[in-house]
């Protein structure tokens, strides 16, 4: 059985949208591919339901949806498909949580990662890949324009 770690990546940023966009870039598959490299996330995003980063015919990423709060919560499992270095490690726990900024047009967007097992590869795919992902993302929702990197 492995064993599990205190061992969480967090990461926030601020950016110039409406929660109900935000939402949507995070939900939508339409979104989802414009900014995550091709990827579609795909999900009805009901509780107990599956949500899925899809790539073609290929799937990257599966999980489950715990929680789906729109325009202030989502949370889900994450775990790796395609890399099999850490495709055999356990599901971890994926939170977004949105929260305008009083006063202003920008929305924080903070990212939790959580239940990860020691020495960890996915530890180390996500701490690379989340800031690359919530950078385009942010560029997206704020220009309409995507960063150039490859997947």
């Amino acid at each position: 059985m492995p064993k599990f770690t205190d061992q969480k990546f967090v990461y926030t940023t601020y950016i110039k949208t409406t929660p109900e966009k935000l939402w949507a870039a995070l939900t939508s598959a339409e979104f989802t591919r414009q900014y995550l490299f091709g990827i579609d996330v795909v999900s009805d995003w009901k509780v107990g339901s599956t949500m899925k980063f899809v790539k073609g015919n290929e799937t990257w990423v599966l999980g489950k949806v715990l929680a789906a709060n729109p325009y202030t919560l989502l949370s889900y499992t994450f775990h790796e498909e395609r890399t099999t270095e850490s495709s055999i490690e356990p599901p971890t726990k994926v939170t977004l949580e949105i929260e305008p900024e009083a006063g202003t047009e920008t929305v924080r967007l903070i990212v939790t990662h959580t239940d990860f097992i020691e020495n960890s590869k996915h530890y180390q795919n996500i701490s690379g890949g989340w800031p690359a992902v919530l950078s385009s993302l942010k560029t997206f929702l704020e220009t309409g324009r995507i960063l150039g990197f490859e997947s």
